[in-house]
């Protein structure tokens, strides 16, 4: 009798249709949760927002890079949930682990509003970039 695996074939479609995204995710959860080194860019007021927000654009970007490489079709809804709401949520619960789980990190609202910024960004420019592609 054959088990089914489709939780294990959907964790393999998803590596093989979003592998930068993935990598971009597990490499964000890295940068978030460990120790960073102390360097010169400390003293500059903001910059750690700054960071937050390039981060999350260039994770969303990579992932509607790699969603409009594949020619997919989707409802905006369903866009919205999966490109939007899912990065800030994965935002939310890494600003929680930091604030709960780590001794050497702290969650904070303004990380967690420049990383919403960051996908409302891409998000945005995702929406530009298919009103045009169709225009083409």
């Amino acid at each position: 009798m054959k088990h089914s695996t489709n939780s294990g074939n959907n964790a393999l479609r998803l590596l093989r249709d979003f592998p930068l995204t993935v990598c971009c995710v597990a490499l964000t959860w890295y940068l978030c949760l460990f120790k960073p080194p102390h360097t010169p860019l400390d003293g500059i007021g903001g910059m750690d927002k700054a960071v937050h927000f390039v981060m999350y654009l260039g994770t969303c970007s990579v992932l509607w890079f790699e969603y409009y490489r594949q020619c997919r079709r989707a409802r905006l809804y369903a866009r919205l949930l999966f490109g939007g709401l899912a990065p800030v949520a994965m935002s939310g619960a890494i600003e929680l682990c930091q604030a709960y789980l780590t001794t050497n990190r702290s969650g904070e609202w303004a990380d967690f509003l420049a990383n919403t910024l960051g996908v409302a960004v891409a998000f945005g420019a995702s929406l530009w970039w298919e009103k045009h592609r169709r225009a083409a």
